[in-house]
């Protein structure tokens, strides 16, 4: 199923993603990334061992991101202890699954139109 025309005009869709990178919104990024419903940027983590709260900090900063899928790759490892909660705190809830699956699930809340971001690094 296409969700793209399920998706407001003006938003940030994730067209592809492979081990080169992203195509998002027709620009390709060839690091991991960023993705909020208005704006794409590059990201400083390139594995689950640099997801930091300062490697997220950006996704707080942006504001109106309820829900924070990580996409680590092709399997989740383990995150640094407190993350989770730090951003509870901040009203993020994060949620880490294979890049694939954020990719996917990103579309799905961004059509719903639901407070989401993504923090993708490149399936390797």
């Amino acid at each position: 199923m296409d969700l793209t025309p399920l998706v407001p005009s003006g938003r940030q869709v994730i067209e592809r993603y492979g081990p080169s990178g992203f195509r998002v919104s027709a620009v390709i990024w060839r690091c991991p990334v960023l993705v909020f419903p208005d704006l794409t940027l590059r990201w400083a983590a390139t594995d689950a061992a640099s997801v930091t709260w300062d490697s997220l900090l950006p996704v707080v900063e942006h504001g109106g991101v309820q829900i924070l899928l990580l996409g680590l790759g092709k399997r989740i490892e383990g995150l640094a202890a407190g993350l989770r909660p730090a951003l509870r705190q901040a009203g993020i809830v994060l949620e880490p699954m294979d890049t694939g699956a954020a990719c996917r699930t990103y579309s799905v809340l961004l059509a719903e139109d639901r407070g989401v971001a993504a923090a993708l690094i490149p399936p390797v």
